[in-house]
């Protein structure tokens, strides 16, 4: 542990101290937080990771904030939907070799895909973070949208397909039932996201996160409102203990 609390360890920038050493202790890629930095101070920490030869993956990017760093010649990968951003000329992980995370994406490998499940379209944005920073990290992702049980005969269609992942992320808003139902179908680990869809007795996500808590299907972990991300980093971790 002694090299990762040296100053060697991170690079210090003033207004932000990078962590250089994540994927090292981690074996994932290095990830930004988008949201409340200016542009100018998100152009100058991905650049910073680049000249580190670290990849980094922004999460939660405004259209704003993508729009700057391009016009700041900066070829990026920029996901609106996703609010997901990277630098486009950055070694794709699936072709990494050599390193700690090479060595985490190999592992990964050898297992089935990570199914990502969301109940409505009004959840994708959250699912598909989820499913870019899975892609990100070299995770082969199987996409099943629109699920929900609203329509129950929509998600056992899609069961037998579901059953294969090794982890299933399941997202939904409103009442937050899916992955309670989704436990009760398959062998996997499941992942359940709420969201902050919903009318207001939702309570911006706080009704289908007290569902999810409280589901008498075992098997589920629960994350935060809206964190995609979240789920997708706790999806790779369990692919690489397996």
């Amino acid at each position: 542990m002694k090299k990762f609390v040296s100053k060697d360890s991170f690079e210090d920038l003033g207004f932000a101290k990078l962590d250089v050493s994540r994927e090292s202790r981690t074996g994932t890629s290095e990830a930004v937080y988008c949201a409340g930095k200016t542009s100018e101070q998100l152009l100058k920490i991905l650049r910073k990771f680049r000249e580190k030869g670290i990849r980094v993956l922004g999460t939660r990017c405004s259209r704003e904030q993508a729009e700057f760093i391009a016009n700041a010649g900066e070829k990026i990968c920029y996901d609106e939907l996703s609010r997901t951003i990277s630098l486009a000329d950055e070694i794709p992980a699936s072709r990494k070799r050599g390193s700690s995370g090479g060595k985490a994406l190999q592992t990964v490998a050898k297992f089935g895909p990570v199914a990502v499940c969301c109940a409505g379209t009004a959840d994708l944005p959250i699912a598909e973070e989820a499913a870019k920073t899975l892609e990100f990290n070299g995770v082969k992702v199987v996409r099943q949208y629109d699920v929900g049980i609203a329509g129950l005969h929509r998600l056992l269609s899609k069961v037998e397909e579901i059953r294969k992942a090794s982890v299933v992320i399941a997202v939904a808003g409103m009442e937050g039932a899916l992955p309670g139902v989704i436990a009760g179908l398959v062998k996997a680990p499941v992942i359940a996201v709420p969201t902050s869809v919903g009318y207001g007795a939702s309570f911006g996500g706080i009704s289908a996160l007290l569902t999810m808590l409280n589901t008498c299907a075992e098997g589920v972990t629960v994350v935060n409102i809206d964190n995609g991300f979240g789920a997708a980093i706790a999806a790779f971790r369990m692919l690489q203990i397996n």
